[in-house]
């Protein structure tokens, strides 16, 4: 319900939310994750960074060869940098839910709405990778 929470708990959360995710998935997939916590005291809109990472475990997981997913975090001279990958097989036809796509068209419209030109959104598919790279002034 907050308009904005501190971004060490966002970090909390997207880092207990990997860590149930690594629970259920057990050895399948490789998971990379470095959440630097910043010095300064960064508040950010609540809920903004974990739908790429639920992306991620939703796609980037089941019955893919070599299945891995990264997750960085960093804040450097005031901009936070968010990188998410995942491999993907893009010969897959399935869709995951009746949802499937929604996330990401929500985050992007939020993004444009809350920070306007602040941020630099850049998702990518290429060599059966799918990567998101945020930045947040």
């Amino acid at each position: 319900d907050e308009e904005k929470v501190p971004l060490e708990k966002e970090i909390e959360y997207l880092q207990s939310y990997v860590d149930l995710q690594q629970q259920k998935i057990k050895k399948n997939v490789q998971v990379m994750v470095d959440l630097q916590k910043p010095n300064d005291n960064y508040e950010i809109e609540p809920m903004l960074l974990i739908p790429f990472v639920e992306n991620a475990f939703k796609h980037g997981t089941g019955l893919i060869e070599g299945a891995t997913i990264k997750v960085q975090l960093k804040v450097k001279n005031n901009k936070l940098d968010f990188y998410v990958q995942n491999k993907y097989d893009p010969s897959s036809t399935e869709v995951k839910d009746k949802t499937s796509g929604i996330g990401l068209a929500n985050v992007k419209r939020r993004l444009n709405l809350l920070y306007g030109n602040k941020h630099n959104l850049l998702i990518a598919q290429k060599d059966n990778w799918f990567t998101v790279s945020l930045q947040l002034n």
